[in-house]
Order: C-alpha cells, then sequence, then structure tokens
C-alpha cells in the first residue's frame, strides 16, 4: 500500500497565493528553516509515520512547482514520490484527476485530498479499520455540524454508504467525508471503470460521484468515524486561518 494525494487544483479563492502554487502548496504550518509546511508536507509525514515508503502524487496546476520540491520532499520524509500528471486540471474537476492514478490505485492506497489538513490518526483509524472484505473505507466525521458545501454521507447499517453528495439536507446526513480514503487493491478496476463513467457523464463531477456510482452498481463503500478530532478542508481565506490553527497542533 502507498500514498496518494490529489494536488492538481487550482484553488483559485487562496489568491493571490495559488497564483504561482497548486493549493496542497499554499503554506499552513510553522516555518521551518525558513520554509513554512504546506499540506502536501503535512500529509506525507502522516504516510511516514503510518510506515509508507512510497507516495503518487497527481499534479496538474501548476506542477512545476511540485517538480521543483520532490527531491526535498522526498529527502524530508523519506518516501519514493512518484508524479501523475492531470491533463485537464484546470478543465475538469476530480473525478478524471483520481481517475488518471488508475494504475496506482492497483497497489492499495491511502488517498488524501490536496487540501485537508488532519492529524495521523486519521489514517490510523483506516488501516484499523481494514478487514472483513472492505474494498473502501472513508474516513467519516459524525461529530461536525454540517451545512450546505460540506460532502455529505448517509449511511446504513450492515449496508456503508448509501449516499454521499454536496446536494443533501445536512440534517440526513450521518457525517462528513474529510476527504482521505483506504482503498484497497482489489477495488482499482471497478473504481477506475465508476470514474470513467462519472467524469464522460459530466467533467465537473467529483470523484465523491464516482463513489456513489460504485454503490449504485451494487459495491459496498464502507466508512470509518474518526472521532472529535481538528481538521479543515481548506477551499478558502477563512479556512486557511483555521488550518494554520490546526497545523500548529500536529
Amino acid at each position: 500500500m502507498i500514498g496518494l494525494v490529489l494536488a492538481a487544483g487550482a484553488g483559485r479563492r487562496l489568491r493571490p497565493y495559488t497564483d504561482t502554487l497548486p493549493k496542497a502548496l499554499v503554506p499552513v504550518g510553522p516555518e521551518l528553516d525558513g520554509v513554512s509546511k504546506t499540506v502536501l508536507d503535512m500529509t506525507l509525514a502522516n504516510f511516514a509515520e503510518i510506515g509508507l515508503t512510497e507516495a503518487a502524487i497527481v499534479v496538474g496546476y501548476r506542477k512545476e512547482a511540485v517538480y521543483e520540491r520532490k527531491a526535498a520532499l522526498e529527502a524530508a520524509y523519506g518516501l519514493k514520490l512518484t508524479l501523475v500528471e492531470n491533463d485537464k486540471a484546470e478543465e475538469w474537476n476530480n473525478a478524471y484527476s483520481l481517475w488518471c492514478a488508475r494504475d496506482v490505485l492497483k497497489r492499495g492506497v491511502i488517498l488524501a485530498n490536496g487540501d485537508t489538513v488532519h492529524p495521523v490518526s486519521v489514517e490510523r483509524t483506516l488501516l484499523a479499520a481494514r478487514g472483513d472484505g472492505k474494498k473502501i473505507i472513508l474516513a467519516l466525521d459524525t461529530v461536525k455540524n454540517l451545512a450546505d458545501e460540506e460532502m455529505k454521507v448517509i449511511t446504513e447499517e450492515g449496508l456503508g454508504v448509501r449516499r454521499i453528495t454536496k446536494l443533501m439536507d445536512p440534517a440526513t446526513a450521518t457525517g462528513e467525508y474529510i476527504g482521505v480514503t483506504l482503498i484497497e487493491p482489489e477495488a482499482a478496476e471497478e473504481l477506475a471503470d465508476a470514474l470513467r463513467a462519472t467524469f464522460e457523464r459530466d467533467p465537473d463531477l467529483y470523484y465523491e460521484d464516482g463513489y456513489q456510482e460504485l454503490i449504485d452498481r451494487g459495491v459496498t463503500v464502507d466508512v470509518a468515524p474518526i472521532g472529535d478530532v481538528p481538521w479543515v478542508e481548506i477551499d478558502n481565506h477563512d479556512d486557511l486561518a483555521k488550518g494554520r490553527e490546526i497545523a500548529c497542533l500536529y
């Protein structure tokens, strides 16, 4: 199993930082030797802490910034990094971005969005939930009060996820998917096919819509509640301020 980070997005709501950087490289953490840690740094550190030795990063918007830091990131976290290019990062949504890493999925991955600041306890929770034939396990926040923007999930006992979308009444949701998933190798081909069907239907759809496609095909997608831990998805400057507060905790 290896790590996988989706870091192809532009993050236009974080300008001017993202005028020259992909969202995953916007500074969020404390400065060390004159360099501030980024979401990508923190995610790779989590991967290393749970014993992974390799990770793939899907790049697109301002990909040259990731290429420039690749050697330094490998040295800092002891990970062998492979960069996977998304040729439509500024045109299509992330269902296509994850599909670009379809060959990586065959190795089994812990997938993390490139804009989610979270503790390593999330990865540990996912690893602890493996087994019993589970193929895909979503990290789920069942504590947070939800609003319209969150990626909401409804689960059913014994059946796993029944619905995953932003477009639901928050009061009906079991919790929020935080953007971290464990994907076993056995799920790779069927997930890639579902992702392809999703972006071919509408290039603006999310990879979570690909999960819904899988569920609609009868594939079980499971969840692992992460408990009451600080985390944030960084979409705008308010999120960035919160992310910097949380990053100091880890």
